[in-house]
């Protein structure tokens, strides 16, 4: 029963990688990705959650990527543990995160991880989102999205980087991120180069401050 099981599967998985082409990361892509860290690929995903009408439509512009909680080794995929791996330093090691660690002690990086089932993820910043609040934002997007949280962005721009041999999503963009800090300050993360040549090379995470009681003006009079 298992075998049949695991046949059914991988015919899914096969019929969706010929339609998402290069914008397809599921089992033997993660092999790209086996020197840094070996996942374990959970065979408890018995169907996508996409017809393959609806694949073909977004095929272009969003990536399938496959949800992996924990590598072999039972560790689970926290941004804490990506960061371990993949550092901080850019002169050491590509890709990196960028050098900060406000985040460390947050829930959303020290203990939030993927489901193992599938996702769609968009490969580009929808044009009408840009340079606004993200409540705004968010009413851009279609009805059945939303935004990814900082681990799938995160895990999906690290996976992307080794199966496509370099190519960086969201290379000069933040995202918004559906995720908060213990203040309730929203998360964004990207831009791995800075246009500007200023911060060094590095996945960014960052939080949107929301105004609160605590901020306020203490005037000079001049």
């Amino acid at each position: 029963i298992i075998i049949k099981i695991i046949l059914k599967l991988m015919t899914k998985i096969n019929e969706a990688k010929k339609i998402m082409g290069k914008n397809f990361i599921g089992p033997d892509e993660f092999k790209k990705m086996a020197d840094f860290i070996k996942l374990l690929i959970p065979i408890t995903i018995h169907s996508l959650p996409f017809s393959e009408d609806f694949l073909k439509k977004h095929n272009k512009d969003f990536i399938l990527i496959m949800g992996v909680k924990k590598d072999v080794e039972g560790r689970l995929l926290t941004i804490n543990r990506l960061r371990s791996i993949f550092g901080t330093d850019p002169v050491k090691f590509e890709p990196c995160f960028y050098n900060q660690d406000w985040y460390l002690k947050e829930k959303f990086a020290r203990e939030t991880t993927l489901t193992n089932k599938w996702y769609l993820v968009a490969k580009e910043v929808v044009p009408a989102s840009r340079g606004i609040e993200p409540k705004k934002a968010l009413r851009c997007l279609p009805k059945s999205a939303m935004f990814p949280s900082a681990i799938l962005a995160i895990f999906t721009f690290f996976a992307y980087y080794f199966i496509s041999d370099g190519e960086m999503l969201w290379r000069h963009d933040f995202i918004w991120c559906d995720d908060s800090d213990h203040n309730g300050d929203r998360i964004y993360t990207g831009r791995y180069i800075d246009p500007n040549g200023i911060n060094k090379n590095g996945f960014n995470i960052h939080r949107h401050l929301s105004i609160r009681p605590c901020y306020g003006a203490a005037p000079v009079i001049i």
